[in-house]
């Protein structure tokens, strides 16, 4: 059984913004507050994780305001997702790590418990997210959402050896492991849950429809 103490999440806002013009886009507000304090307050509200930190790589001060250990990338010149997990691994204090993007402020609430009870149940070494997703076509299709990890902190070896070799592609490294997909498309999920914010005209639509 894995308990909401045995978790720690990590919030990965330590992006370079590129498709927001380089903005800060944990530091976007969204309903007058920023997007990664959202976040941050979901996972609160959820009281499914023992602990929780941040991970970015500017604006420290700000992001320190919120209340949580904020800690930048160990890999250097923005490295992507994959060096937020490292960065979240090589700081956690409990067995398991979750990883969440600092832009989708209507994560499930649910979140960390479903993916523990896949993680245990399934004797999965990762346990990643997937949801609903409109197609090229309009058509919708439960996809994987990598960025919403749950996985336990014996893989920081792993991880450290694939990105010192050069690794980048969450997927990529997942495929090393044994990952189960947990599909969030149940009655009563929200559609917007896993709706992430690119740029300053996507966080708008999203504001919009919460």
């Amino acid at each position: 059984m894995i308990r909401s103490s045995d978790l720690t999440a990590v919030i990965l806002a330590g992006g370079r913004g590129a498709r927001m013009g380089g903005l800060d886009k944990g530091l976007q507000t969204f309903n007058g507050m920023p997007l990664a304090l959202h976040t941050l307050t979901r996972l609160q509200m959820s009281g499914s994780v023992g602990q929780i930190m941040i991970n970015a790589n500017r604006n420290l001060a700000a992001y320190e305001s919120f209340g949580v250990p904020v800690w930048p990338d160990s890999l250097s010149n923005y490295a992507g997702p994959l060096a937020g997990f490292l960065t979240g691994l090589e700081h956690c204090d409990t067995r398991f790590l979750l990883t969440v993007p600092c832009d989708t402020p209507l994560l499930p609430l649910d979140l960390a418990p479903r993916l523990a009870h896949a993680l245990a149940s399934q004797q999965a070494d990762i346990a990643m997210a997937s949801a609903p997703e409109a197609d090229h076509d309009g058509r919708m299709e439960v996809r994987s959402q990598p960025v919403f990890c749950l996985l336990p902190v014996g893989l920081l070896e792993s991880l450290l050896k694939f990105t010192v070799d050069g690794g980048r592609k969450i997927g990529a490294w997942t495929a090393l492991h044994k990952t189960v997909l947990v599909p969030f498309d149940l009655p009563g999920d929200d559609a917007r849950a896993f709706r992430n914010a690119n740029s300053i005209a996507e966080l708008r639509q999203l504001e919009g429809s919460a």
